[in-house]
């Protein structure tokens, strides 16, 4: 059984000394136990480092390209390498490595393929009451959109099962973690969640740099991504709205015709009538929007197929 460890890291050349020290290398159940750096287009010493703290695999980028990036391709490369579990930390040491070992328990017993990290964000001292305000209702959202029970939503310590990471496909372009769960959730996957311990700040996130850019940015997310997987509820929805708006003006202009007003009131008609006009072509692209996530679902057991393919064509050359 092998298990890889993935940090992403940007300039962590201060950091990345802490966190890896902070993992364990021996883990009950585990018969190997490596670390994985992806370098995200660091322009400090992070590969040096690494290097020479022992880091077993480095991926690295000539430029930025962002956290979601990062993660994908350190997927990818854990598989590639013969991963049976891939635990992702991040280069800050935030996270208590000491906890990997509860952290990979579920996958080890076979009750689940996703296990994150819940860092119990009420008891996080420098957290302001404003960001755990945030933290639970983001979370609560991705809850009802993903169908799991994950308290801790943003949470970017977490293990995968060799299965779970061949279904993950990351398709945004700022943060994986919000997109997993929901991913997650709608393949039926079992996502768990253990509490797991933080470490003291070392520096300020480089996520968020704004609070509302990042609420914004994780809004629009899960949107996209409910999106892809529920367009008919999304747009059905929606259509129905305009419905009942274009419905309700007709039944006001049909009020004031019957007291003799009508006259006054054709804009109500007008609206009315736009409103039913868009309300069936929202629903008719639903309907087409449902069509091609059909298709995206069999283009993703394709794509799966093709993985599992590729991940035994290596293990046979290996051999």
């Amino acid at each position: 059984m092998k298990l890889i460890v993935q940090i992403p890291c940007l300039n962590e050349e201060e950091t990345l000394p802490a966190t890896v020290a902070d993992i364990p290398r021996v883990i009950a159940g585990i018969d190997q136990v490596e670390l994985l750096i992806i370098d995200d287009g660091s322009n400090d010493r992070t590969v040096e480092i690494a290097r020479a703290l022992g880091v077993e695999h480095i991926v690295r980028f000539t430029q930025n390209r962002g956290l979601a990036a990062a993660f994908a391709a350190g997927l990818d490369a854990c598989l590639k390498l013969g991963a049976d579990i891939i635990v992702n930390t991040d280069g800050d040491n935030q996270y208590a490595g000491a906890d990997i070992p509860k952290l990979i328990a579920p996958i080890l017993a076979g009750e689940a393929d996703i296990v994150i990290g819940d860092r119990e964000t009420d008891t996080i001292a420098h957290f302001s009451p404003a960001k755990k305000r945030l933290q639970k209702l983001g979370s609560w959202v991705v809850r009802q959109a993903s169908g799991t029970t994950i308290p801790d939503t943003t949470s970017g310590f977490r293990a995968y099962s060799r299965d779970a990471a061949l279904r993950i496909n990351i398709t945004t372009d700022y943060s994986y973690t919000l997109e997993t769960i929901i991913q997650a959730g709608k393949q039926h996957l079992a996502v768990g969640h253990v509490p797991v311990g933080t470490n003291p700040k070392l520096r300020e996130s480089r996520l968020i740099g704004s609070i509302w850019s990042y609420l914004r940015r994780s809004a629009t997310t899960i949107v996209r991504v409910y999106t892809m997987y529920e367009p008919l509820r999304v747009f059905v929805s929606a259509g129905i709205l305009l419905l009942l708006g274009g419905l309700a003006l007709s039944l006001r202009y049909l009020y004031f015709v019957t007291i003799g007003e009508g006259k006054g009131h054709v804009q109500s008609v007008i609206i009315a009538a736009v409103l039913f006009i868009a309300g069936f072509q929202v629903i008719v692209i639903g309907l087409m929007a449902d069509l091609i996530a059909i298709n995206r679902r069999l283009s993703e057991d394709i794509l799966l197929r093709v993985k599992r393919l590729e991940m035994t064509a290596q293990n046979d050359n290996d051999d």
